[in-house]
């Protein structure tokens, strides 16, 4: 079998340009404000509500097992999560009834209490339902934070605390959200202080 013609240099770009999608000091600045929301969450009993579309659906589930799941410390502290994208029914019902900009925002009116915090991640940042739900979790006194790129669309200017991954390639914007997960579970598990007793 032979090797597909340019395959070799397509891996080694695309590979460079997630390098540069990583490459620079916004990362660090973006997680070192996303931390002690989530911490304050978890030692205050929140809730965090994970929610996107497509890729960003499956991020948002990929976030929720992993904080929820693999930050248990000794204390016995957990985060607690919900995916919004996960409850089929309720996406298909607020869809079919009122509309598809409203499946996250329904959902919040329904569960969400202040003081809970609300994840909106759009590649684009103009997603009309993840921009729907941030205005609405805004309205109910929820601390709001934004995965995004290409320049943060109207996401950006909504959130409490935005990470716009500098790219406008979307699988470039999506690989950096999903290593965002991983970084903040990690780090959480490994470096976060423990609550207090």
């Amino acid at each position: 079998m032979t090797e597909a013609k340019g395959l070799p240099a397509y891996v080694r770009r695309y590979v460079a340009e997630t390098k540069a999608a990583l490459d620079d000091g916004y990362l660090a600045t973006a997680v070192a404000a996303i931390v002690p929301v989530f911490l304050k969450a978890r030692d205050a009993g929140r809730t965090i509500y994970f929610f996107g579309n497509g890729g960003s659906a499956s991020t948002a589930s990929h976030f929720v097992v992993d904080i929820a799941k693999a930050t248990i410390r000794g204390d016995g502290r957990r985060f607690r999560c919900v995916a919004l994208v996960d409850n089929v029914e309720s996406v298909t019902a607020w869809a079919n009834d009122l509309a598809y900009a409203q499946v996250f925002a329904q959902q919040l009116k329904t569960l969400a209490h202040p003081g809970d915090v609300a994840v909106g991640i759009s590649g684009s940042g103009n997603s009309a339902n993840v921009l729907e739900a941030v205005a609405e979790a805004r309205r109910l006194g929820l601390v709001t934070i934004g995965l995004t790129g290409m320049g943060g669309g109207k996401l950006k200017g909504m959130v409490d605390h935005a990470l716009v991954v500098p790219s406008n390639s979307m699988q470039h914007i999506e690989d950096v959200h999903l290593l965002v997960c991983h970084l903040l579970t990690a780090y959480l598990r490994d470096e976060a202080p423990a609550a207090p007793p």
